[in-house]
């Protein structure tokens, strides 16, 4: 059986809107990689090459499936580039202007395959039928055929998977201190007995799951302060300014910032300053 279509450009557009509710409306991760790959991988490519070769012998079936993936890996950091300098790189961006190239060189294409003889158009067409199962083929013929067609349906499947269930990334909690002006400088160094030293504390959980922390301030040993509990979700971040007091004199003494995670008895963290107070 002899499978054809001429409606390859409308069937692109139509996926690529898909994307777009499937991303801003309901937000399926499952639905965005099954057409976020072709959407990135393939359509952009393959209109634009629809554009330039209209007729059905410019190139042949596997030059243009060739060239529209190399077309696309070119087309999609030059939308990306261009987004840089115009409006901002970011998940709606890509997808509103990639969704525009792949609609506007579907119509270009169209309009000039429209021009063309019927018979002089590229239409898709592709044999219906499994290789090697015409009569002529052998029992041992139609068992590799058989083998193949699962072997490449389990691949797919094992890639599907891998996509839609990656391997979460390194589980870490960033925690700083900040001096004055919000850099990483300007730390006190000398108080007096009652003067009050300020810095700013920062927490960024890369835990990938909520975390809820506690950040305790203890000045040669003995605990100043405590600031939080503070619930923080995955790649969220947090600051704020806080303050410790000496109560007696000495040099060199030690402030330490304590993170725990709420819930845990030990310390996840320690960073440390040190100062001499005055009387």
């Amino acid at each position: 059986m002899l499978v054809r279509t001429g409606n390859d450009l409308l069937l692109l557009s139509l996926l690529a809107i898909l994307l777009i509710v499937a991303t801003i409306g309901f937000g399926s991760d499952t639905l965005r990689i099954v057409l976020g790959l072709p959407f990135l991988l393939f359509a952009p490519g393959y209109t634009l090459v629809a554009a330039l070769f209209t007729r059905k012998d410019s190139l042949s079936g596997l030059e243009r499936v060739a060239l529209s993936f190399g077309v696309s890996i070119a087309v999609v950091p030059l939308i990306g580039f261009a987004l840089n300098y115009t409006w901002k790189i970011g998940l709606e961006p890509v997808l509103y202007s990639t969704t525009t190239f792949i609609i506007v060189t579907s119509v270009v294409a169209w309009f000039r395959r429209r021009r063309l003889a019927k018979e002089e158009r590229f239409i898709v067409e592709f044999p219906l039928r499994i290789p090697g199962w015409d009569g002529s083929a052998t029992v041992w013929e139609k068992a590799i055929s058989v083998v193949l067609a699962v072997t490449i349906l389990g691949a797919l499947g094992t890639f599907a998977y891998a996509v839609s269930n990656p391997k979460a990334g390194e589980q870490y909690t960033e925690f700083y201190i900040l001096g004055a002006n919000g850099t990483a400088s300007g730390y006190p160094k000398v108080l007096a007995v009652g003067e009050q030293g300020n810095v700013t504390v920062g927490v960024v959980n890369r835990e990938h799951d909520t975390v809820t922390y506690e950040v305790g301030i203890a000045i040669a040993g003995l605990e100043d302060n405590r600031v939080g509990p503070v619930t923080l979700d995955h790649d969220e971040g947090w600051e704020q300014e806080v303050g410790f007091t000496p109560n007696r004199a000495g040099g060199n003494q030690t402030v330490e910032f304590l993170l725990s995670k709420v819930g845990q008895d030990d310390i996840h963290q320690t960073l440390r300053l040190w100062i001499d107070v005055t009387e």
